[in-house]
């Protein structure tokens, strides 16, 4: 397992240790994740007029409706992922079973894998 890594980020203006198994690169990027949505906030009219306890909750409701979003996207991404591979395998089934038939009607036509081959060539 990793070692633990520490790297201190700016978030909201304030100086803050953070700790994690993660690369200090990830640890950042987390930092600059939170600045950027408080920014956002920041820009909305009355935002800055609330109290810090109601500025805190919509900064975390805002950073939990990002994580559902994602979450479903994800979900969305999975199926269909899932479906395709249910189709190739559906594809790759109907290949194999017509490969069988041709070589199964070949053999009633008395051609042999050599003509076949001789056939491409020309």
């Amino acid at each position: 397992m990793s070692s633990r890594n520490y790297t201190d980020v700016i978030i909201a203006g304030k100086v803050y240790t953070l700790g994690g198994y993660e690369s200090e690169e990830y640890l950042q990027k987390v930092a600059g994740y939170l600045n950027g949505k408080i920014n956002e906030l920041k820009s909305v009219d009355g935002f800055l007029r609330q109290t810090p306890d109601y500025q805190n909750v919509l900064i975390q409701l805002n950073v939990a409706d990002d994580y559902f979003k994602a979450a479903a996207q994800a979900d969305e991404i999975r199926e269909q992922l899932e479906a395709q591979e249910k189709e190739l395998y559906s594809l790759k089934h109907q290949l194999v079973m017509t490969q069988l038939k041709l070589e199964e009607m070949q053999k009633e036509a008395g051609v042999s894998k050599d003509q076949e081959e001789e056939t491409k060539k020309q």
